[in-house]
């Protein structure tokens, strides 16, 4: 339940997400805050000291309000930095460490960042790259490096001032233009969304631990706010990432663990957890999301690890925030629940209309439109998009579904053409213009097809002049797009299948796909 407390935090018109912080070291002094694997790196009173003194700094270099990217792995600085950037009233714009460096400066000039903090992994490549760009490049400072320890300086007052719509966190996600779009997140937004999640989707106690194995730029980096409420440690792996055999360890080695994880990773983590033996004794909830799971795989994973899933279904412009399907669904035997994504979330509504903007009759498939505080204030200098996306205060998803009598939904498709990997997402576009830049590739289109370990993968039909090979093309995306992005194989075509308008019909190319020799890179 949530109390009138909460009611009134959540919709003041002056927070800041620091007083999450705030308030759980005055009540948690002494407890683990933020751990490297088994080893404590700060307790609360520590992190709190360490959050001022970083926005002390930032403010001297008069960065309230202005855009922090950081460009960084997992690591236990992560929540320093967050907590630092939002005391300083300055937005974070956390980025994916997976991202090409090309793409990641496409994100600093989009957001116009006065000042990149990057891991010493992807600070060099990065600073190359803003240097290559026609725009002025703000400093890249790295982590754990002197340059970075000189940002803290004697702590500041704590803010109190704060307007609730202020920008907290600008985050990411790329359209169907493969173009980046930043979704403006309010502090109101993410606290509406802790305040879901613990009405919704877990509960932690007092100094329980959430892991996070899934990037802190995206999903798990949510998840720091609801479990700081209670005073919860944040354990980052030593690996910095996720590692099966190491997730088990630490779900034993920490009290009360839970984790956000896509479902490619729970799918390993079973597999491991069978191949092992190994049980993990402190894990207590597991929300997967961000791709399909497949309701037989869910079956087996329940199997292995108990009644410990809850699934949830959001975008990053209404983040990790639309539809759960809470634990106790999980114990039913009905596909017809197992399917779905659940209903909405506390503090949220959510429709499925027609072309015509009316709602549909249960069953029948729409688009999924939601409403409410967790929504986006707009995407980033782009008012069209905006004007697109939001409208009369309800978020068109672009994903399709249908409701039944009951309110859950069930996902139909993806309008935009997503293709989700391994819980990650990828635009078709964006690796059509990459393939296109290579000489001698003609035309290019890209679909995704189901796999098995990864949900989705990328496959590309081309049409080339001779010479064109797959270890072309391949080193060809490596220099432009992320690893994660470049298509798994290749099909070479004569010509692409296209309507009378001259567009590309992709469901000719997946039935071409099922049944075709492709060219795999090796």
């Amino acid at each position: 339940m949530i109390t009138d407390n909460w009611r009134q935090l959540c919709f003041a018109s002056a927070m800041n997400l620091f007083s999450l912080l705030d308030n759980a070291a005055r009540h948690f002094p002494e407890h683990g805050a933020v751990y490297h694997g088994e080893r404590l790196v700060w307790r609360y009173a520590e992190l709190r000291q360490r959050a001022l003194g970083l926005a002390a700094g930032l403010r001297a270099q008069s960065l309230a309000g202005q855009r922090v990217v950081v460009f960084s792995e997992n690591c236990p600085q992560y929540v320093e930095m967050l907590f630092g950037i939002w005391t300083a009233e300055a937005a974070a714009v956390p980025v994916n460490y997976k991202l090409h460096p090309r793409e990641a400066v496409q994100i600093v000039e989009d957001a116009g960042a006065r000042l990149v903090i990057a891991s010493p992994n992807l600070a060099a490549a990065l600073a190359a790259c803003l240097t290559d760009s026609a725009r002025p490049a703000p400093p890249v400072v790295v982590i754990g490096s002197d340059a970075y320890d000189a940002l803290f300086v004697e702590p500041a007052p704590v803010p109190t001032g704060t307007p609730a719509d202020a920008l907290a966190w600008l985050f990411y996600t790329s359209g169907t233009t493969g173009r980046s779009k930043g979704a403006m997140l309010s502090h109101r937004n993410l606290m509406a969304m802790a305040v879901a999640h613990l009405a919704d989707v877990d509960s932690p106690g007092e100094g329980d631990s959430q892991i996070h194995a899934a990037p802190m730029s995206h999903g798990s980096g949510l998840y720091i706010f609801p479990s700081i409420v209670r005073g919860g440690r944040q354990v980052v792996p030593a690996s910095g990432g996720f590692d099966p055999a190491e997730f088990l360890a630490l779900c034993s080695g920490h009290p009360g663990c839970a984790a956000f994880l896509a479902p490619t990773m729970v799918q390993r983590l079973r597999l491991e957890a069978e191949r092992t033996g190994a049980r993990p004794t402190q894990l207590r909830t597991i929300v997967y999301g961000g791709g399909p799971m497949y309701v037989e795989e869910l079956r087996k994973s329940i199997a292995v690890f108990g009644q410990v899933f809850v699934q949830i279904y959001g975008q990053g412009e209404s983040p990790m925030t639309i539809t759960w399907l809470p634990r106790q669904d999980h114990e039913s035997a009905d596909p017809a629940i197992l399917g779905t994504v659940g209903r909405a979330r506390t503090g949220l509504m959510v429709r499925v209309v027609g072309s015509d903007g009316a709602d549909l009759p249960p069953h029948e498939t729409g688009e999924i439109i939601c409403s409410g505080d967790t929504v986006m204030l707009g995407y980033w200098n782009n008012p069209a998009a905006t004007a697109e996306a939001v409208q009369g205060g309800w978020l068109r998803t672009g994903d399709m579904g249908s409701l039944d009598e009951r309110g859950y939904l069930t996902l139909r498709d993806r309008s935009k053409d997503v293709i989700i990997s391994g819980g990650s997402n990828i635009y078709p576009r964006e690796v059509e213009e990459a393939l296109l830049l290579q000489s001698g590739v003609l035309e290019a289109c890209v679909i995704g097809e189901p796999d098995a370990e990864w949900g989705e993968v990328v496959v590309a039909f081309i049409v080339a002049q001779s010479g064109v090979t797959v270890e072309m093309l391949d080193a060809h995306c490596l220099a432009h797009i992320a690893r994660f992005k470049r298509p798994k194989r290749y099909h070479f075509v004569s010509e692409l299948p296209k309507n009378s308008y001259g567009k590309v019909l992709k469901r000719e190319l997946r039935l071409v796909g099922g049944n075709a020799a492709a060219s795999p890179r090796s």
